[in-house]
């Protein structure tokens, strides 16, 4: 038995053994579609290939040595890359050079790369329309269904791989289903020329995944999540809240704390492996600036409602929003106790989630909102994802990762709330039934006028 038959679960092994020159695959999560996709693209960098039940893996004599993978954020490139480099070792190539490129230690990374001892390279960057067009090569999008502007993306790679005076290139489209208004479901429901391969987690633990489908499903607990994210229904229709466009025009490396303004504070609580998160702002004018973003990891309760106490009891900070669902609810009964009326303990709900997403949202766009250069906080942002159902309902989600659930971005939009709030215009989209009488509320408190990303279209 070679590396690949001890690694691979038959259904990858199917993916990487398919040399079809167009591949899509529409895989459940937990069943490992990028640890496929880097497998092959690493095969085909090293000259000779790998044997997997008599059938030889190489590089195609039409292919390039360039392999392209575009993610759906750097965080999820980063991790692709990650993958990549196990398989280096697996298959004892020879690599000589790793490197990621960015313009400063902070900045978004404009790619990552592998390069091999033959010449052959993998180049991981976050997808964007720009960056993409600037390739011809062999491709893998990653996780397409939640791609940044699908369509953009798609408009500026499709003539680089189908020309022919550039060689035959290879394409691979994995995702976990994401509704049907994208590229990646519109490609696997009417394209018939692409090579398709399925696997649900059903069909994954059927074959061997050790997962237990009935403790899985049970702490899933949404008819639709476990629909959409492990049956590979069509559900809903997601986009990315914050695309990272948006985000970048309101970071700056030269915020700075007058020492006068009021300062507002929102605190995301942590369960079990996330992060507990304060962002501290101050209020300069029109712009809201965060001046501090504190991260506790695996602080016990006492000492995390100290850290916030510590940063709140002064006569600037005008209002502080604490995550009060579930075990937060302590956590901020007690910051009222201690600390007075400032405090305001917040159930995440629908209500209040899409209140206070819509707010950061709009704030971005009318850059009323200053962030500084932060990586973390970054993809935190860009990973929040705006999910509307069949029936028209909002909620927000972001994938779980080993740095946390986007605990910066719901500490940052909590700020941002804390900050509106303040103003006794302000209504509790929990109290109001008239949608039209919170907007007006929200314009009345220092909003602005409404806008297409208003709490009414969210």
């Amino acid at each position: 038995m070679n590396v690949l038959d001890e690694i691979l679960m038959p259904y990858q092994k199917r993916w990487v053994e398919d040399q079809s020159r167009f591949k899509i695959g529409l895989w459940s999560r937990q069943t490992g579609k990028s640890f496929a996709t880097a497998c092959e693209a690493v095969l085909d960098c090293i000259a000779g290939g790998l044997q997997s039940n008599n059938q030889t893996i190489k590089q195609s004599n039409n292919s390039s040595k360039l392999w392209v993978v575009l993610s759906a954020g750097e965080r999820q490139a980063l991790e692709w890359m990650e993958k990549a480099k196990k398989w280096t070792e697996a298959v004892k190539a020879t690599v000589d050079s790793y490197e990621e490129i960015r313009d400063s230690a902070n900045a978004l990374m404009s790619r990552a790369e592998i390069r091999f001892a033959n010449g052959a390279r993998i180049v991981a960057i976050p997808a964007n329309p720009d960056t993409a067009r600037g390739y011809s090569a062999n491709l893998v999008l990653d996780e397409f269904a939640i791609h940044e502007r699908p369509f953009d993306i798609w408009a500026a790679i499709y003539p680089s791989i189908t020309n022919p005076l550039s060689g035959e290139k290879k394409l691979r489209i994995v995702s976990t289903p994401k509704g049907r208004g994208n590229k990646f479901a519109d490609l696997w429901e009417h394209n018939d020329t692409y090579s398709k391969h399925k696997v649900t987690i059903e069909d994954a633990v059927r074959m061997g995944l050790p997962i237990n489908l009935e403790e899985l499903k049970a702490g899933v607990d949404d008819p639709d999540i476990w629909a959409q994210e492990y049956m590979c229904e069509f559900i809903d229709n997601t986009s990315v809240l914050l695309p990272y466009e948006l985000i970048g025009k309101c970071e700056s490396e030269n915020i700075l704390d007058d020492g006068l303004s009021p300062v507002y504070v929102g605190m995301d609580i942590g369960r079990q492996k996330d992060l507990s998160v304060i962002v501290t702002a101050v209020k300069l004018g029109d712009v809201l600036a965060v001046v501090d973003v504190t991260e506790l990891k695996r602080m016990p309760f006492n000492d995390q409602l100290e850290t916030l106490l510590s940063k709140c009891l002064a006569n600037r900070v005008q209002h502080v929003c604490i995550d009060s669902t579930g075990i937060g609810a302590m956590l901020a009964e007690e910051a009222t106790r201690k600390g007075g009326g400032k405090f305001e303990g917040v159930n995440f709900n629908v209500a209040t989630k899409g209140e206070m997403y819509a707010l950061m949202r709009r704030k971005f766009e009318e850059r009323s909102l200053r962030i500084p250069v932060d990586r973390e906080l970054r993809e935190d942002l860009h990973a929040v994802q705006r999910v509307v159902s069949t029936g028209g309902n909002v909620t927000y989600s972001a994938p779980r990762n080993a740095d946390g659930h986007s605990d910066r971005a719901a500490a940052l939009a909590l700020c941002c709330r804390a900050a509106a709030t303040a103003s006794d215009a302000w209504a509790d989209p929990g109290e109001v039934d008239d949608i039209d009488a919170l907007e007006d509320n929200l314009d009345a408190a220092g909003s602005g006028p409404r806008h297409p990303y208003s709490w009414r279209a969210f």
